[in-house]
């Protein structure tokens, strides 16, 4: 006797699911610009990787023992591969009712949560979604309501410090979507086509009185470059599943593993003339902070995470000598580098992040403080820029900073933590101090130059004395600074310094204490 007919009935309810929403549902999701999950999942993964799980989960109806209707769960997962290595993932199905949890079948999306949890493996979450109890229209089936819970709520916040979590926003997503989203170590809108929001714009428009169009409440300029809730922004799907791939080769498998190095293919010795004249002699004068670390990383291993959410620090992913590492600079050209609550805010978890995942950090240093005036009391700027000090000094991963020129104030104070080692390397453009020489005058001299007959000549008279102490020089007499530097020396000095902090990594593997601040 033979099970061949109970095999036949299971490709046929696999092909059934493989149907999703219908023919005119896809057809919308296609006229919308999007891909369906399954095209999503085909395009992000190895070609024949992917592994599905709860294929046959779904409402169906029955006409005796044989199933003549069958409607498949929204939500699609399994594991596959990425460049050959092994991962989870799990999509929404917008074709089956948007994508909303009433529709979803046996907790599929917290299985691919477990799965990642349990084999210590990364999870993407490909979000198009529109909540997490579903939509009023549940409660005509259920007959009743509910005490909101988020179930499987501590294994996302377990995750973020044992796996790198991935989300990409794919369309229009709200609530429990939203929330999954913002609950990653790297996440991806795409334009025009994906929007975020607590609520859609009918319940805004009840709630508020605000009539906005979906991309007005919450598109991925808004996310992206104003709100911070989404890191990245992409020109298409395409444009956003190469933008995760890139983000997962810098990462381990896991915090029990460290980052793989990629064959080198730079000259470690490499040293940039450009590098010698980069920064202008004229402290208010900018220059172009990324171009610095193209010279020093390997060529063509940068990657930048979160570029837009405050601009006055850059932070991304490069290599050394084919060693990932995490790289953050001040950037003069936006508000003069100067580290504002946003910036703050985007320290942190980029330091928690790369101190999850023993990714060692490179700082490249001009910071003039944090952002004065009425504007940064209001945001609380001395409150998140301390969040982000605290995310420095607890911070085991190895660190070395590269002082390009500014390092005045609290602010200036972390460019590493400055009670223990604090590896350091100053370029000759140096500048550093409890506050700048200039508007430091204005606050030690005050009653002088409101004394003075001449206040301004008094004040260039004091700049003058002043400057004359200002040389870094003068500090590395008193061995306040360790080393001084050709800056066309960077890369060779770093690249010895990673085959180093690569030595160390081994000893620091396993989960930290806390987890990382989302």
């Amino acid at each position: 006797m033979s099970w061949q007919s109970e095999i036949d009935e299971i490709r046929r309810r696999a092909e059934l699911a493989k149907r999703m929403g219908g023919e005119e549902n896809i057809k919308r999701q296609h006229d919308g610009g999007k891909l369906t999950v399954r095209e999503r999942i085909a395009a992000l993964l190895d070609p024949g990787s992917f592994h599905e799980y709860g294929a046959l989960a779904g409402a169906s109806k029955y006409e005796g023992s044989r199933m003549v209707e069958f409607r498949p769960a929204n939500f699609v997962g399994g594991t596959g591969r990425i460049n050959g290595r092994r991962v989870a993932v799990g999509g929404d199905d917008f074709t089956v009712r948007g994508g909303a949890a009433d529709a979803s079948i046996g907790n599929k999306q917290n299985y691919a949560e477990l799965i990642a949890h349990e084999l210590h493996i990364p999870i993407i979450r490909l979000v198009d979604g529109t909540g997490g109890g579903g939509s009023v229209r549940s409660l005509d089936t259920m007959r009743r309501t509910y005490v909101p819970a988020v179930a499987g709520f501590d294994v996302m916040m377990q995750l973020l410090a044992e796996v790198p979590v991935v989300a990409g926003c794919m369309g229009s997503v709200a609530g429990l979507g939203a929330a999954r989203v913002a609950a990653s170590h790297f996440s991806v809108m795409v334009k025009q086509t994906s929007q975020l929001f607590v609520a859609g714009p009918p319940v805004v428009k009840w709630g508020t009185g605000e009539d906005l169009t979906k991309e007005e409440l919450g598109g991925s300029e808004i996310h992206s470059h104003e709100s911070g809730a989404v890191d990245n922004e992409a020109e298409s799907e395409e444009d956003a599943f190469n933008q995760i791939r890139r983000f997962l080769s810098y990462m381990p498998q896991s915090a029990w593993q460290i980052p793989s190095r990629a064959t080198p293919s730079d000259d470690p010795n490499r040293r940039e003339e450009e590098l010698l004249s980069i920064v202008p002699r004229n402290r208010r004068h900018g220059y172009d902070a990324r171009r610095i670390l193209e010279h020093v990383m390997d060529r063509e291993s940068i990657f930048e995470m979160t570029p837009f959410f405050g601009p006055s620090l850059i932070t991304a992913f490069a290599r050394l000598d084919g060693y990932a590492v995490g790289v953050m600079a001040g950037d003069p050209y936006a508000i003069g580098g100067s580290l504002d609550a946003a910036a703050s805010d985007k320290m942190t978890k980029f330091v928690d992040l790369c101190d999850t995942f023993h990714l060692p950090i490179v700082n490249f240093v001009d910071q003039p403080g944090f952002m004065i005036g009425r504007e940064a009391e209001r945001q609380g700027t001395i409150r998140h820029g301390v969040r982000a000090m605290c995310a420095v000094y607890q911070c085991v991963t190895p660190w070395v900073a590269i002082i390009v020129r500014k390092v005045f104030g609290v602010a200036g104070g972390a460019h590493g933590k400055t009670s223990g080692l604090n590896l350091r390397y100053a370029w000759p453009s140096s500048d550093w101090g409890s506050l700048p020489i200039e508007g430091g005058i204005e606050a030690a001299y005050k009653r002088d130059l409101a004394a003075s007959s001449d206040p301004e000549k008094l004040r260039r008279e004091l700049e003058e004395k002043f400057n004359a102490v200002r040389s870094p020089l003068r500090t590395a007499e008193a061995f306040g600074i360790e080393e001084i530097i050709d800056p066309r020396d960077t890369r060779p000095i770093l690249v010895d310094w990673v085959h180093q902090a690569y030595e160390i990594l081994p000893s620091q593997v396993g989960i930290r204490r806390r987890t990382m601040r989302p």
